[in-house]
């Protein structure tokens, strides 16, 4: 993508020329605390050759009003406003069909990237072929204060072991848009972005971990997956859409909770 600029009001204004090589899609519902930090961990990027596209998700805040500021600011950013509440899976299903790069990467409204994140992750994907890649994730609380703890990425992340752990924080992943687009998000009431994972990963055989944190994660108690409970839940459904009978879906999400427990205490606790 070609990038040409323009300033108005002591502004920088992307004006953009040609399709992006990466479009970023960023779902929000009431985030006026937390998208204007996010969305400048993309504006900041050391690649320039993005589009992000931001699905607002019926927001009754401000967050309307931010994005829009952002868009006027940078011909990048695109904006889609849903007329009614339509959940994270469908919104983000949404961004896919709008979006134009080669490569589809995920960043929710609340988390941050590193600023050399997609260059460094495009490279990576080069290197190896990969159809889709992760990276390296850390952790801040609500306050922003910094665990220790970095969940690490493997370079060559199987089915196998997909099933028995979740490694690939959802806003580190970049895939193919064509893969995105056959596979898509399946419903809120599970895991959907663990499910999409391994349908993918079954399809292409693995997905390669950049181990570094170039994610930054932020915990919060009121996310979708929070509770234990609830968060179980939505892991058994999220087998039993890829196709696993009852039994070998409770089996797979009590060894994921053993895992996910594990994480979260460390995380905590602050160290690695």
């Amino acid at each position: 993508m070609t990038l040409q600029t323009e300033k108005h009001a002591g502004t920088q204004v992307y004006i953009t020329t040609a399709q992006p090589v990466v479009s970023v899609v960023m779902a929000a519902r009431d985030a006026e605390e937390t998208i204007r930090a996010s969305i400048e961990s993309v504006t900041r990027q050391t690649y320039p050759d993005w589009e992000l596209i931001i699905i607002d998700d019926s927001s009754w805040d401000t967050t309307k009003l931010i994005i829009r500021e952002a868009a006027e600011n940078d011909a990048r950013i695109r904006v889609h406003e849903n007329i009614r509440i339509l959940g994270v899976a469908k919104s983000r299903n949404i961004g896919i069909e709008l979006a134009r790069g080669e490569w589809v990467a995920f960043l929710d409204s609340d988390d941050l990237w590193r600023e050399d994140k997609l260059e460094k992750q495009l490279t990576f994907m080069a290197e190896t072929g990969a159809a889709i890649s992760y990276t390296g994730t850390a952790y801040i609380d609500e306050e922003n204060n910094p665990s220790e703890y970095v969940l690490r990425a493997e370079r060559e992340l199987t089915y196998p072991e997909l099933l028995r752990k979740n490694l690939m924080s959802c806003s580190s992943v970049m895939v193919r848009r064509d893969i995105m687009e056959r596979t898509g998000f399946a419903s809120d009431d599970m895991s959907e972005d663990y499910a999409a994972w391994m349908q993918i990963v079954s399809e292409v055989g693995c997905a390669y971990g950049l181990d570094e944190p170039l994610l930054v994660y932020r915990m919060s108690g009121t996310s979708k997956s929070s509770g234990r409970y609830r968060s179980g839940v939505m892991t058994y459904r999220a087998y039993r859409h890829v196709g696993y009978e009852k039994l070998p879906a409770f089996a797979l999400t009590a060894r994921y909770a053993l895992h996910s427990i594990t994480k979260r205490f460390l995380i905590g606790m602050g160290r690695t």
